[in-house]
């Protein structure tokens, strides 16, 4: 078999299943190797389908290559490195095994070149997912992991319906595009979006990205929603409907971050907001607009993880998670200070960050194709973004009011990895050309106009301005916001609670009445049928008495003629 053959995703499924027999270097090394042997292996596949299976009456096409599907897993390989460096010291080694059997599943569906293939791995990476979140070993951590499994397996089998309805109706597997048309494909796309943390079912990831442990969450952040935004690319471009929900999901993400209190939720809805960016630009649809999904794809998994690290190395260092018990910081963990700001600064498009080389794609294609209303809305929530991910987060963590803290900086593995990822950061904003190259159409875009640049730095500037005129208003305490979840795990839980009542209440009349009839039947029995072993003939009831044969007869005729009477009519 020519390595062009060999499925990427393998190397990481196996190294999952060697994880938890070898120790000490020996698993560090291995660590180390797979994501770098499976990123020589992304790169050994050319474009179309490699490989072909005859699977019944279906062609199955395990590997197949494009520029897009091969960017997409080298962003997961290198996360899976990076946040192997960042991890191996401190997290257990079956929550390693499954975060690298998880990478292994999105880098599967990047080059599944078929539904079922892609379904395959897309299940997996549900599966051991779930199990990162459950590696949180905590009670809100299985609370919240079991209902992230349940949605997606809702998803799953949405997706699965879907799937079959299309293969019904056409007789093909192929991952080709479509467009939202009928029930299968609508069902296809439900089911994707659900991995987007697409509203009104998002609230699972601000769920339980924050219950998992602190390298779970690097982990977490990097693969569903991206994968999923992978799948749009490929079977969805130009699908119309995507613009409005993903303008929705931006504005969304951008509110419900302004309003939480614990630093991981802050960036969990923060990973909504973004991918609500790619998932406009896939609306759109033309190849600028996929570029810069692509493109933006790449650099949000960079510094989103480049985030959740610092995030991460502060829970590690002082077991606190919440705003209001954080501040002063940056005198301790200067290194974790610097290294989150630069995320911040990248998810804020800032001028020199990757952030902005690849958002202001997205923004250039909407006005390409004269969506001045999309292209007003982007601006806004780029301003909203600078609001939440760019001051609030660094502010309230490193800086505000001293909390007392003074815990050391981060692990020298958390610092590597924390600064191998804000180099990436620069590197993409100084040099874009690096990534631009890589994307699946020509780019003729120059981010670095004098006009642009402005624009963007007053944007950031007044926005940053706001957010300390209203620094009271951003203040958090100690309460929780409700999110549509609330729908499920408190008014769906009362409702259930609520018909349990009505039910037993039901019950119990129900045995109330049951034990009258009863107790009516015993009476009548006695009456009429009477006790037949009772010596005294006035005991007996009405039919277990002795009767004249007169009588009897009488009783013969009357019945006989009623059966007549009923078999005739």
């Amino acid at each position: 078999m020519g390595f062009d053959l060999f499925p990427p995703a393998l190397v990481l499924l196996i190294a999952a299943g060697l994880i938890g027999l070898l120790k000490g270097h020996a698993r560090t090394s291995l660590l180390l190797l797979a994501p770098i042997i499976t990123l020589w292996a992304i790169w050994q596949i050319p474009d179309g389908v490699q490989s072909a299976i005859k699977f019944l009456t279906y062609t199955i096409e395990p590997i197949e290559g494009s520029p897009v599907r091969r960017l997409f897993a080298t962003v997961f390989a290198i996360m899976v490195l990076v946040g192997g460096i960042y991890s191996f010291r401190v997290a257990k080694w079956y929550e390693l095994a499954a975060a690298y059997a998880y990478a292994g599943g999105a880098i599967g569906v990047c080059f599944a070149g078929d539904l079922i293939t892609m379904f395959i791995y897309w299940e997996l990476m549900a599966i051991f997912s779930t199990i990162v979140v459950f590696c949180g070993a905590t009670a809100r951590a299985r609370a919240a992991g079991i209902r992230y499994g349940i949605m997606h397996l809702l998803g799953g089998v949405i997706l699965q319906i879907g799937i079959v309805g299309v293969v019904i109706n056409t007789g093909s597997i192929e991952i080709q595009p479509m467009l939202a048309s009928d029930f299968s494909t609508w069902m296809i796309l439900i089911g994707v979006l659900i991995n987007a943390a697409a509203p009104p079912v998002s609230s699972w990831l601000a769920d339980a990205y924050p219950e998992a442990t602190p390298t779970g969450s690097v982990f977490l952040s990097a693969f569903t929603t991206k994968t999923a935004v992978l799948v749009l690319i490929l079977l969805f471009p130009g699908e119309s409907t995507l613009i409005g929900l993903g303008l929705f999901m931006v504005m969304y993400g951008i509110i419900f971050a302004l309003l939480e209190n614990d630093v991981r939720r802050i960036l969990a809805y923060s990973v909504v907001n973004q991918v609500g960016f790619m998932v406009v630009a896939v609306g759109i649809g033309t190849e600028m607009a996929l570029n810069g999904a692509t493109a933006h794809a790449f650099a949000h998994i960079v510094y989103k993880a480049l985030l959740f690290m610092s995030a991460g190395a502060v829970i590690y260092r002082t077991g606190k998670n919440k705003c209001i018990e954080l501040g002063g910081l940056f005198r301790t963990m200067p290194l974790t200070c610097v290294c989150g700001i630069i995320g911040a600064l990248a998810i804020s498009s800032f001028p020199l960050t990757s952030g902005f080389t690849t958002k202001s794609m997205i923004s250039q294609a909407a006005v390409d194709m004269e969506l001045v209303w999309v292209y007003m809305a982007l601006t806004a929530a780029s301003a909203g973004v600078f609001l939440h991910a760019g001051i609030k987060f660094p502010w309230f963590v490193f800086f505000q009011k001293d909390s007392g803290l003074r815990p050391k900086d981060a692990p020298w593995n958390m610092s590597l990895a924390m600064v191998i990822f804000s180099g990436v950061c620069i590197l993409l904003g100084v040099f874009p050309e690096l990534l631009y190259g890589l994307l699946p159409y020509p780019v003729d875009y120059v981010p670095y106009k004098i006009g642009k640049v402005l624009f963007y730095l007053q944007l950031l500037l007044f926005s940053g301005l706001a957010f300390f005129v209203l620094l009271p208003l951003m203040k958090r305490t100690l309460t929780i916001s409700l999110d549509i979840d609330w729908l499920w795990r408190r008014a769906g839980y009362s409702l259930l609670k609520i018909v349990d009542r009505m039910f037993s209440a039901i019950g119990a009349a129900i045995g109330k009445q049951r034990i009258r009839i009863q107790a009516f039947s015993h009476l009548m029995a006695i009456r009429y049928l009477g006790q037949p072993h009772t010596a005294d003939s006035k005991e007996r009831g009405m039919f277990a008495r002795s009767w004249p044969i007169g009588t009897t007869a009488l009783w013969i005729a009357v019945l006989l003629s009623v059966y007549v009477l009923l078999y005739y009519l």
